[in-house]
């Protein structure tokens, strides 16, 4: 089952049981692929809805951090449901240890030895992270590694 099809189930389910956070998450999701899809004129695939899944919950991140020091907690409870809804959509989060054993074996793949080979490192870890880690996570780990 694809993950559209997957969105489709979860939300005639949510309509049922009424889960308004839910209901509205899942049509926040569909509204960007469907977007999406218009710009690109095609279907999106599986890993090209997780990217957007993937932007909306950095997205709700931003806000959660901005409400917060807005001094708005009514706001930040409700992006926080809404976040934990998004992250049901996205594969297994990459622990931090193992992000940190992807980043040094791509060190050494790419031989880097300092900050100037930032950018290498980066475009061969990327396509090994995508959707299961945060880009700016990693660039901060990759800096770490390379300092020392």
């Amino acid at each position: 089952m694809s993950l559209l099809d997957t969105l489709n189930e979860d939300l005639k389910k949510a309509i049922k049981e009424k889960n308004e956070i839910k209901i509205s998450t899942i049509r926040q999701i569909k509204n960007h692929i469907t977007n999406t899809e218009i710009k690109k004129a095609r279907p999106l695939n599986d890993e090209e809805i997780i990217e957007i899944i993937f932007s909306l919950v950095k997205s709700h991140n931003e806000s959660i951090e901005s409400f917060k020091a807005g001094n708005r907690p009514d706001l930040v409870e409700k992006e926080e449901k809404e976040l934990s809804v998004l992250k049901t959509y996205l594969p297994e989060q990459l622990s931090e240890e193992e992000l940190k054993k992807i980043i040094s074996e791509t060190i050494k793949e790419v031989g880097a030895t300092s900050n100037r080979d930032m950018g290498k490192v980066m475009g061969k870890l990327m396509p090994k992270i995508k959707g299961r880690a945060d880009g700016a996570k990693a660039k901060i780990l990759v800096e770490e590694f390379l300092k020392n």
